[in-house]
């Protein structure tokens, strides 16, 4: 398969409409050829093209940078000599300084699949500064790493923030590409857009089920995103940032396993299965023991769960619920320890005010299911399955593939 990258750099007409023209990238270490060249450097070989900046999302152009408000600065590159602005440094949108160095911005970002993941956020934004500017985007179309299953609830009016950039569930099943489009429509932009499709892909395939496992290298788009497993669950572990519960940033296995020191495994895992069983489906549940050499807990030996989403004897991609599977640990950790202090209060992403797990589910209403000692799970399976229903058509109006 070819993604859009591939295709602008081998097809002489695709690219022919930049002759002449400005060109900026949108990239992260993960825009790459098949051959493992940068984008930036692929690009830089084409004689139609013209490229005079680049940019950088969170964690920076080389994906230096390791959490959650840890800024990157512009810098000129030095073999180019070209400006690459940070749009996670002093500014998350492009400054008319910025726009002002280009007349087309090639995005090329390796997405996750997830409405928290910040580059969602940052693609709106760069459209909204191109339809405002009169600048040309060209979207390099990437696979969504997860496919096409859909899960989670509707991000609420008045919930927009930089880890939620519209109405989207916490699964969307789109590519880059695709929401590209939907902004576009959803926000009435008068903005020359164009999508680079891939050719080849195939979503709905075993065994990468979205990811051409085995066919293209998994490069980490950020630096807790090491490979497919954690992709797989990162649509319910990205919850954990809003939790008190360490996450696995600071061990081997980031966004796969989930515990903290003062946790009975066994315990949680038992009351997980008793509360709702088909919650945990498509993937196995292992206790284990982990102690984080940097974040949460770190240098504390904890106790947790690691979910296990790579064993094709076990790993069924349809049934596997991300997104459930963490807020049923949560559920059972309420019930477990009454007074646990499982919400983590603290800035996130520029928010000062709102709780983080509030913002990453885009409202309070998970927050609060898990802390109504009355609510079941039936009641949130009613409230996501009416959100989930509403999504797949609007997923099915914008697939490219």
């Amino acid at each position: 398969m070819k993604f859009g990258l591939d295709r602008l750099v081998e097809d002489a007409r695709l690219r022919s409409p930049l002759a002449g023209r400005r060109v900026a990238l949108l990239a992260h270490p993960a825009s790459t050829t098949r051959d493992l060249t940068h984008a930036l450097d692929a690009l830089a070989e084409l004689p139609e093209i013209k490229l005079t900046a680049a940019f950088g999302p969170q964690h920076g152009l080389k994906g230096d940078k390791q959490d959650n408000m840890i800024e990157s600065p512009d810098f000129v590159d030095p073999r180019l000599g070209i400006p690459v602005f940070s749009l996670y440094g002093t500014v998350r949108r492009p400054t008319e300084a910025m726009l002002d160095t280009f007349d087309v911005l090639l995005v090329d970002l390796q997405d996750l699949g997830c409405r928290i993941y910040t580059f969602v956020t940052t693609l709106r934004y760069v459209l909204e500064a191109a339809a405002k500017h009169g600048k040309a985007v060209w979207v390099l179309d990437r696979p969504n790493p997860v496919g096409r299953p859909i899960e989670g609830t509707l991000l609420q009016a008045g919930w927009e923030s930089f880890v939620g950039a519209g109405p989207l569930p916490m699964r969307h099943g789109l590519t880059l590409g695709e929401l590209a489009q939907w902004f576009v429509a959803t926000l009435k932009l008068d903005v020359e857009l164009t999508v680079i499709d891939m050719q080849g892909w195939r979503p709905q395939d075993p065994p990468g089920y979205g990811w051409p496992l085995f066919e293209r290298a998994w490069i980490n788009p950020s630096p807790n995103a090491p490979n497919l497993s954690m992709a797989r669950c990162y649509a319910g572990t990205v919850m954990l940032e809003g939790t008190t519960l360490s996450e696995g940033r600071g061990t081997t296995r980031p966004l796969e396993l989930f515990g903290a020191p003062d946790l009975d495994a066994e315990a949680l895992i038992a009351e997980m299965r008793a509360l709702a069983p088909q919650w945990l489906a498509g993937c196995v549940l292992r206790p284990c023991w982990f102690e984080p050499t940097f974040h949460k807990h770190v240098g504390k030996l904890c106790a947790g769960l690691q979910i296990h989403v790579d064993d094709a004897a076990h790993y069924d991609h349809a049934a596997f619920k991300p997104w459930r599977l963490m807020a049923l640990a949560f559920k059972a950790i309420r019930r477990l320890y009454p007074d646990y202090p499982l919400w983590r209060d603290f800035p996130y992403e520029y928010e000062y005010k709102r709780l983080a797990i509030d913002l990453i589910n885009g409202g309070p209403a998970l927050r609060e299911w898990v802390d109504d000692p009355s609510a079941t799970p039936a009641d949130l399976e009613a409230l996501a399955a009416a959100d989930e229903a509403q999504w797949k058509d609007v997923q099915a109006r914008f697939a490219l593939y």
